[in-house]
C-alpha cells in the first residue's frame, strides 16, 4: 500500500436509498501514525446521474440535494496513484493517432456522418471526426448511452450496468480518451494484483501480486514464480516451455493460433490440463465469456501479450461511477462542443440505398429520414447483420459477417443487508463454474460506495443456457456459488446474509465470440460501398473484443473517412449536381 494515494471513498450517503454525491476530483491527504489519511476538509459537487434519459442537472438543484443529504464525512479507503502510462510504446502510438485528427488540414466543406450506435464504437468515431473539423450526427436507438456499457438507475437510485467493466493499464487508446477528455482521475486504479478464489478452499484466495520495483515481463515472471498455491513448480515449468512457441515467433505466430482452441493449443504444447482448470478457464470466462475449449488461443495470446510486455498492462482501473455518466457524457459534450449531434431514441428502420448501390438515407422508426455525406454503422454485427440491404448480403466483405455472433452474458447485481468482509477492493476471479469475476462495488467504486451494505456485481457466464431462464433462477443459481465463495457470510437459503434486492441484466448478443476461425471474417473499417464504413469492436483491430477494441475501432474508421475526404465531397457534389437537373 503506497503511503500517499487518492481518495476512494467518502460516506455521503444517508439512511435510506439516497443517491451518492462525487466529484469529478479526488483529493490527496497525508497519513497519521494508524495509517490513515487525514485531511481537514474535502469537497465534493454534485450532479444528476444520467438514467434512461439524458439530462443535467442544475446547480441549484444541486445547492439544494447538497443540503438535504448532508453527512460527515468519512474516508474509508485509498485508491492507487495513476501508473505510469504516457511513455509506453503503445500509449505513444495511440496518442499520435489522436494527435493526427487534431492537426489536420481543417476542411473546407465539412462532411456531415450520420453515426448509426452510441457505444464506445460510436462514441469514439464522431469523437475523432469531430476533432477533424466534420460535423457527425450519432443516433442512438435507446434512452441511454453506452451500447455494451450501458447503466439505468432503479426507482431507489442505485445504478445497475450492462457488465463489470475493467479498464486495464493495457488500453492506451482508452486511456488516451480519458486523459483527451481531462477525466484521468475518474479512474480509480487498484493494487497491481490479480486475485483467484480457490474453489477446494472455500473463502480463501490465492494472489498474483505484480512487484512495482521490477520491469515488464519481469514484474509478471516473478508474479507467477511467487504464487505456489494454484499452480506446481512441474507445471510452471511446462507451462512456460509451452509458450516459448508465441515468445519467439511474435505476432505471426500468435495470429496463426486463431484456428485452434485454448484447450487444444495446450494439449498440443504439452500443457497439462490443471494449468487451463486452473487458470485459463477463468481467463478465458473473463476475456470473452466462454471457456477454453471454444475461445481462440490467439485471445489468449493477445492478452498475455499485453500484460507481460508492459509494466502496467494488468493493472486495474474501475471507474468512480456509471459509464454513461461519468465516461459517454464527457464524449457527447465535446462532440457536441465542435457542433456535432448525438440524438437518442432514433432506431434505424432501413438502410435506403440509391440505384448505384450506395446509401440514399438511414430511415428512422418514426418515418424520418437522416442523409449525410458519409454513413457509419457502429452497433453490435448481430444488429448491421439484422440491416443489411438485401442488395448487399452476397457482398464477400458482408457474407463473412455471417461467422461473427454475439455471444450471451448475464450480468448480476445483489444488494445484501449487511457488509461482506471476504471481498477486496479490486476485481476478483471467481473461478466458479456458473460465474467469472465479481467485485463488491460498495468498495470498489464511489458512486456505488456503501459503508454498512455490499452490493455484489458479477458476471453470469456461460450464459447460452441460462439466458432464458428467470431473473429469481439466475439469482438462486448465483446464490448458490456465492455460498462457496463466502462460506461464513452467505448462504444459499440467506439464513445468514439476506438480498435486499437485485437486478439481472440479460444481454442476448454481447461482444463477438471469439471462436476459431473467425478472425478472418472481421472487417475492415472501410467497406466496398462508397461512403459506408463499419465501427465495433468485431471489426479489424488488435485489441479484439473489449472496450479499448471499440475506441480503437472508432478512431480507424474515423481515420478511414478522413482519408475518403476528397471521394466523399466529389460523390456530395455529384448528388447536388443530378438534384438539380431533376
Amino acid at each position: 500500500m503506497p503511503q500517499i494515494g487518492l481518495v476512494s471513498a467518502v460516506n455521503l450517503r444517508v439512511q435510506g436509498n439516497s443517491a451518492f454525491l462525487w466529484s469529478s476530483r479526488s483529493s490527496l491527504g497525508t497519513e497519521n501514525q494508524d495509517g490513515c489519511l487525514q485531511r481537514n476538509s474535502l469537497c465534493f459537487g454534485g450532479s444528476e446521474s444520467m438514467g434512461y434519459k439524458l439530462r443535467i442537472r442544475s446547480s441549484h438543484a444541486t445547492t439544494r440535494r447538497l443540503a438535504k443529504d448532508f453527512n460527515p464525512l468519512k474516508v474509508v479507503c485509498v485508491d492507487y496513484p495513476r501508473p505510469e502510462l504516457d511513455n509506453t510504446v503503445n500509449y505513444l502510438e495511440a496518442a499520435f493517432l489522436s494527435s493526427s485528427f487534431r492537426t489536420s488540414p481543417r476542411p473546407t466543406k465539412p462532411l456531415e456522418i450520420v453515426i448509426a450506435g452510441a457505444g464506445l464504437g460510436g462514441l469514439s468515431t464522431a469523437k475523432y471526426l469531430a476533432d477533424a473539423g466534420h460535423k457527425p450526427i450519432l443516433l442512438e436507438a435507446r434512452d441511454v448511452l453506452g451500447g455494451k456499457v450501458a447503466a439505468w438507475k432503479d426507482d431507489d437510485g442505485d445504478w445497475y450496468e450492462t457488465g463489470l467493466h475493467i479498464f486495464f493499464g493495457a488500453y492506451p487508446n482508452m486511456q488516451n480518451l480519458f486523459g483527451e477528455l481531462g477525466i484521468n482521475d475518474r479512474l480509480q486504479w487498484k493494487e497491481h494484483s490479480m486475485i483467484f478464489a480457490m474453489p477446494n478452499k472455500p473463502g480463501e484466495f490465492s494472489r498474483f501480486d505484480f512487484p512495482e520495483a521490477l520491469p515488464a515481463p519481469l514484474n509478471g515472471i516473478l508474479a507467477i514464480l511467487k504464487n505456489n498455491e494454484m499452480l506446481t513448480w512441474p507445471e510452471k515449468v511446462k507451462f512456460a516451455i509451452g509458450l516459448l512457441p508465441a515468445m519467439l515467433g511474435g505476432q505471426s505466430y500468435v495470429e496463426a493460433q486463431d484456428g485452434i482452441s485454448v484447450k487444444d493449443w495446450m494439449r498440443k504444447q504439452g500443457v497439462p490440463d490443471r494449468v487451463t482448470d486452473e487458470v485459463f478457464i477463468a481467463m478465458s470466462k473473463a476475456l470473452n465469456f466462454i471457456n477454453p475449449d471454444e475461445l481462440s488461443m490467439q485471445c489468449i495470446l493477445i492478452a498475455l501479450n499485453r500484460f507481460l510486455q508492459e509494466k502496467h498492462g494488468s493493472k486495474m482501473a474501475f471507474l468512480d461511477g456509471s459509464p454513461p455518466e461519468r465516461l459517454c457524457m464527457p464524449i457527447v459534450e465535446h462532440i457536441e462542443s465542435k457542433g456535432g449531434q448525438v440524438r437518442l431514441n432514433s432506431r434505424i428502420k432501413k438502410i435506403e440505398l440509391n440505384e448505384d448501390g450506395s446509401v440514399k438515407c438511414f430511415i428512422l422508426n418514426d418515418g424520418s429520414t437522416i442523409v449525410g455525406d458519409a454513413f457509419v454503422f457502429a452497433t453490435p454485427v448481430d444488429i448491421v447483420k439484422l440491416l443489411l440491404p438485401e442488395d448487399w448480403k452476397e457482398i464477400p466483405y458482408f457474407k463473412k459477417l455471417e461467422k461473427l455472433v454475439g455471444v450471451p452474458v448475464i450480468n448480476v447485481h445483489i444488494w445484501f443487508d449487511r457488509k461482506l468482509k471476504n471481498t477486496e477492493d479490486n476485481l476478483l476471479f471467481s473461478r466458479s463454474p456458473l460465474l467469472s469475476v465479481y467485485a463488491d462495488m460498495s468498495v470498489t467504486c464511489k458512486e456505488y460506495y456503501n459503508p454498512n451494505q455490499s452490493m455484489l456485481e458479477l458476471v453470469f457466464a456461460p450464459a447460452e443456457e441460462w439466458i432464458s431462464r428467470s431473473d429469481s433462477e439466475i439469482i438462486d443459481a448465483t446464490m448458490k456459488e456465492l455460498a462457496k465463495l463466502f462460506p461464513d457470510e452467505i448462504s444459499a437459503d440467506q439464513s445468514k446474509a439476506k438480498i435486499l434486492k437485485y437486478h439481472v441484466v440479460k444481454t442476448p448478443r454481447s461482444v463477438y465470440k471469439t471462436v476459431p476461425g473467425c478472425e478472418p471474417c472481421r472487417p475492415l473499417q472501410r467497406s466496398p460501398i462508397e461512403g459506408f464504413y463499419l465501427a465495433g469492436d468485431y471489426t479489424k483491430q488488435k485489441y479484439l473484443a473489449s472496450m479499448e477494441g471499440a475506441v480503437l475501432s472508432g478512431k480507424l474508421c474515423a481515420q478511414a473517412i478522413l482519408q475518403d475526404y476528397e471521394l466523399l465531397v466529389g460523390r456530395s457534389q455529384r448528388k447536388l449536381a443530378e438534384a438539380s437537373v431533376v
